[in-house]
């Protein structure tokens, strides 16, 4: 499901960025900083070295060639949710684990999970034309022959059949509607047709339904993952004229996972909502289509010219309508239950196996699905096959380790979820740490989760070396942070921010920050609801992956061609998330840092601050402009075009409760960083028992930024510092209760989230006051 939604330029930028990387040659080995005699984080100087050696038998174990082996098979038919070969993997990946001396086992749920019966979608007036809803087969990609996929469909949309006029909604997103608003444009009562892009797809069905329209087409332009973008595929990796974009439109902004069984495991004798109830199950059709498809409807809209940033790059002039194109719309699902395969595998700790480092990969598809996920599946393969051929050396992690593959991620995280929900209160007394990962290409390190692990994702990316520049993986990801900061040309404000930032503790040279985690994969249930530390780590940016996402042309021999050719990267992928496993799973005392947590909460309360200046300033400057009649001078008028909605003048938000509260836990990171390194580096001796005491603290801490009341208006989320943004879908949103209320402009709610989220950032720092009272030995 993981897929950043760039745009062409943004796309273009990152793969000069190579060259840069590249260029750097001497400075960037330099700058990686990394030395075999160098003290590994968590450990100390003699416990280094063997753990130096473990990894360098763990590297010798991994084989690309095994790589692109269980990818060529994996990926040889339709992978979905219910199909006979997703089974079948599940089947293949238990017993491979097997063989490599793990506990492996099939846990199964059963969840709602509509499928395709029928589907149809027509221009009725004032021409004909009926849509093909077929992606045509390609020479040299084997499997686009085949006819036993699943059909073009937004899973959790709702049947209908419905006749309307139509509406064009550029990507559908909240200020789209705005745009209409001042044309004078109701989608109510319409289908609506957006393209992809600009924020997550279940929201444009979902504020379509919100605003009154009867059905949503939502179709992929040229200008984005087209021909205006790169070449198509087979040519170079775009997307192709009839290539389409399946994907979920459930709203998991809500809550993810079963849409019956929200917050319990979907188990044979779960009680179950009623379909009527399910409220992440949209009640308007949803139907994704190519752009080949896209044209005759677009093409046939009047109404005004849409504004310049709404147009794409089909020949044509894009109208907003609404009409005079009507178009039919006709879906009908089997809304039955469906089986799920999740393939879970552990090697229990020698000293610590109520401890657990969990590992996770989903395994299905929408068609073939060898980019999503199987890259990022086969990695997670090596890695296990790897730490089997430790087993069998004698080697033993002493912390135990739980490897999961799976299922039904692509329709709503289902797999995960439910797992993370029957095993709940197991996984929050014995889970030190879940690390995912989704697809992987060619390119640089993207980590992102909860900062407590930034030093250590740093300490491992110094070690692990960049297949194409030789240099590490740190060093060439701190390239790429330097040079993105130089590019300005980014629609999304909050991306700016976050390119700025990292430039900037780029260019300081130290540890480079890990991104925060929102929603799109499997760690949205063991973060955002459970509470548990997590990563999400992967290679790419160079890839031109955009065009097949979610397609029928997600193929081994497209992969093969502009993903990773050699499986280098695949490797890459091992060797890094491998030595996070055993460093969790070895290290005597969990390897955070909490310096890193209180300056990154720092900068999160800067930027709300922020926030609302600008919001204050903006909305002041607009109600001027609408006194002074400036928008009606400055009109066309013979395009009617209204001022936009005067916004109610922005108050004060009280923002001290947090601030004093990032206060107090910068005083207690520091003083607890302070004491973990003497206790590593040996000035401290802790006993056993002590110790065990210490990792209980440390492995329930990010669960203290967690609390039952839950986000408001979405209680399935309990992390007040990272959410997906109830109006992004994937993005996230930082100190989310607080930054959505200012967003909305509800000031009070901000004022008492304000005050909310600093009594959590206290309990915190409590907990982490008591780690520092461990490792001193009072």
């Amino acid at each position: 499901m993981a897929h950043p939604q760039l745009s062409a330029s943004g796309r273009v930028f990152a793969r000069t960025l190579a060259f840069a990387a590249a260029s750097l040659g001497t400075a960037l080995a330099l700058a990686a900083g990394a030395g075999d005699d160098r003290a590994l984080f968590g450990f100390s100087a003699a416990a280094s070295v063997q753990q130096r050696a473990l990894e360098q038998r763990f590297d010798a174990a991994i084989d690309p060639a095994d790589l692109r082996a269980w990818l060529k098979t994996m990926s040889a038919e339709a992978n979905h949710v219910g199909a006979p070969h997703n089974k079948a993997n599940a089947e293949m990946v238990r017993d491979l684990f097997r063989q490599w001396g793990w506990d492996a086992q099939i846990e199964v749920f059963d969840v709602l999970y509509p499928t395709l019966k029928s589907h149809t979608l027509e221009l009725v007036g004032p021409t004909k034309f009926v849509a093909s809803l077929k992606e045509d087969a390609i020479e040299g990609d084997a499997t686009s022959t085949r006819t036993d996929g699943m059909g073009p469909y937004n899973a959790y949309g709702a049947d209908g059949d419905v006749t309307a006029e139509l509406v064009y909604l550029n990507y559908g997103m909240p200020q789209d509607y705005l745009d209409l608003a001042r044309r004078g444009i109701d989608v109510k009562g319409k289908i609506v047709i957006t393209r992809y892009g600009g924020g997550w797809r279940g929201l444009k069905p979902k504020l379509a339904q919100e605003h009154g329209a009867v059905g949503c087409i939502i179709y992929s332009d040229p200008q984005d993952d087209g021909y205006s973008a790169g070449d198509v595929y087979p040519k170079g990796g775009f997307r192709p004229p009839t290539g389409l974009q399946r994907g979920s439109v459930l709203d998991m902004a809500l809550y993810p996972g079963d849409p019956l069984t929200p917050g319990i495991g979907a188990s044979k004798g779960a009680k179950r909502l009623a379909l009527k109830d399910a409220r992440s199950v949209l009640k308007i059709p949803v139907l994704p289509i190519s752009y080949a498809d896209a044209q005759p409807f677009l093409a046939a809209l009047g109404g005004p010219v849409a504004p310049g940033r709404w147009r794409g790059a089909l020949p044509i002039t894009y109208h907003m309508g609404p009409g005079p194109a009507k178009v039919h719309l006709m879906i009908s699902s089997d809304w039955g239950l469906k089986p799920l395969y999740d393939v879970i595998a552990k090697i229990p700790g020698s000293q610590d196996p109520d401890e657990w480092v969990v590992r996770g990969n989903h395994r299905d598809g929408w068609v073939f699905g060898a980019w999503d996920p199987l890259s990022g599946h086969i990695a997670m393969m090596a890695e296990a096959k790897a730490i089997g051929t430790l087993l069998k050396s004698g080697w033993r992690p002493r912390r135990t380790l739980v490897y999961a593959s799976w299922d039904g991620e692509e329709p709503g995280l289902l797999g995960s979820t439910e797992w993370a929900e029957q095993h709940a209160s197991e996984l929050k007394s014995k889970a030190v740490l879940y690390l995912n990962s989704d697809t992987n290409a060619r390119g640089f390190l993207h980590p992102e989760g909860s900062h407590s692990l930034q030093r250590l994702v740093n300490d491992v990316a110094a070690d692990v070396q960049d297949p194409e520049t030789h240099v590490s993986v740190q060093a060439r990801l701190r390239a790429h942070m330097q040079v993105q900061g130089l590019d300005t040309d980014v629609s999304d404000p909050d991306q700016l921010v976050a390119r700025e930032r990292n430039a900037r503790l780029a260019d300081a040279g130290g540890d480079l920050p890990i991104g925060a985690l929102g929603s799109g994969s499997d760690y949205s249930a063991y973060l955002q609801h459970l509470g548990l530390a997590s990563l999400d780590m992967e290679y790419g940016g160079e890839e031109d992956q955009d065009g097949v996402y979610h397609s029928n042309y997600d193929s081994f021999d497209h992969y093969v061609r502009f993903g990773d050719p050699g499986f280098a990267y695949g490797v890459a992928d091992a060797k890094t998330i491998g030595r996070i496993v055993l460093r969790m799973a070895d290290a005597p005392v969990l390897p955070l840092q909490f310096t890193s947590v209180a300056d990154t909460l720092a900068d999160y309360v800067a930027q709300l601050r922020k926030l609302t200046d600008d919001k204050r300033a903006q909305d002041a400057r607009v109600a001027r402009l609408i006194d002074a009649r400036a928008f009606a001078l400055a009109a066309d008028p013979t395009r009617v075009v209204g001022p936009p909605q005067r916004e109610q003048p922005v108050p004060q938000v009280d923002l001290a409760p947090l601030d004093a509260a990032v206060a107090r836990l910068k005083t207690a990171a520091n003083d607890y960083d302070t004491a973990y390194l003497r206790a590593v580096g040996g000035e401290v001796k802790l006993t056993d028992a002590r110790r065990r005491q210490l990792n209980s603290v440390l492995r329930a801490l990010e669960q203290k930024l967690t609390n039952e009341r839950g986000l408001p208006g979405r209680e399935w989320f309990k992390h007040f510092i990272y959410a997906p943004g109830a109006l992004t879908g994937y993005a996230v949103k930082t100190v989310p209760a607080v930054r959505e209320a200012i967003e909305g402009g509800r000031w009070q709610e901000a004022d008492e989230y304000s005050a909310f989220t600093a009594r959590v950032l206290d309990g915190y720092t409590d907990s982490l006051r008591q780690a520092t009272a461990l490792l001193r030995g009072s």
